[in-house]
């Protein structure tokens, strides 16, 4: 037993737990308790209070239990309110209720519990709260107010398969677009990417019918087959100059427009990121010139690079 003599002072529970299943039955066995405590590098009082415990409770009093209070006890919520709470929190925004704004704090949280059921609790208690019923802090997704869910839903599950299985029946090429600018003076971007390719042009202005026009003439001589085209529902994509365009050339490009204000439902979108992350932090263009040069030499090294495209 000397074994566990190193260990008295600060022993863990399932050592505790050892000591005093020993030291008990030492007693049983006829030991007298400063003899016992002496053998096992602890009090007489610990000795005596083991005892007096099996006494009262028999080896059950001996086991070792978790410290502090049990989770959920003298909690001030009961289970059903703070279930009413958290969904609360899941269903709706703040504004919603009555609270005003669109985001939840621990200080609105509170605000909440306090409206709906009188009790106050602080911040920190709020945020244990949140904690225990499994939410976290997050930042919230970017989405436009104006964004119809019910489009963006059809568009997913129900357009993109249609036009995947359509192009793929045709041997056509599917392709996203959208545009970007980057200004300096007056200069502007505009990025295409594909699957794992991307195609681009640069100009100088606005983004106009004219420019999107010739980009689909550049883009029709490069495919010796159709072209499916989604776009963003910008006004030049929906301008009488683009339709006419494209009854033009029958059977070329097929252009299909994206739910609106749905910017993630278009990984062209994480091309004009890129840009702008990649090229703004280390451009030393001092004029438009040399600015259309760096966006250039961009696109053209992502063309390269096919990984990141597919990446998008």
């Amino acid at each position: 037993m000397t074994d566990l003599v190193g260990d008295a002072r600060r022993p863990s529970p399932e050592a505790q737990e050892a000591l005093r299943m020993r030291a008990v039955a030492a007693l049983r066995a006829g030991r007298d308790r400063r003899e016992v405590a002496e053998l096992l590098g602890v009090t007489v009082e610990s000795v005596t209070d083991w005892w007096a415990a099996w006494q009262v409770g028999g080896l059950e009093a001996l086991v070792s239990r978790t410290r502090g209070r049990p989770v959920g006890e003298h909690q001030v919520l009961d289970p059903d309110r703070q279930q009413c709470v958290r969904q609360s929190l899941v269903d709706h925004r703040p504004e919603d209720l009555g609270l005003g704004g669109q985001l939840w704090t621990r200080a609105i949280v509170s605000d909440l519990i306090a409206l709906l059921y009188r009790v106050r609790l602080t911040e920190q208690g709020v945020g244990k709260c949140l904690k225990r019923w499994g939410l976290s802090f997050q930042r919230p997704d970017k989405r436009a107010v104006e964004q119809n869910p019910e489009a963006v839903r059809a568009g997913r599950e129900v357009r993109w398969p249609a036009i995947r299985e359509t192009a793929r029946a045709e041997g056509a090429e599917v392709l996203f677009a959208d545009q970007t600018g980057i200004r300096s003076d007056q200069v502007s971007g505009r990025t295409w990417a594909p699957r794992g390719r991307m195609w681009f042009t640069v100009y100088r202005g606005l983004f106009t019918a004219e420019v999107f026009c010739d980009f689909l003439d550049r883009l029709n001589r490069q495919f010796d087959r159709p072209v499916h085209l989604l776009v963003d529902r910008h006004s030049v994509h929906r301008s009488r100059k683009v339709r006419a365009w494209l009854a033009d050339h029958p059977g070329r490009i097929t252009m299909h427009l994206l739910p609106a204000y749905a910017p993630e439902t278009n990984p062209d979108e994480l091309v004009n990121a890129d840009l702008k992350r990649t090229l703004l932090p280390t451009s030393r263009a001092h004029s438009v010139d040399q600015l259309v040069d760096e966006v250039r030499r961009f696109f053209h090294r992502r063309q390269k690079q096919p990984h990141i495209v597919c990446g998008y």
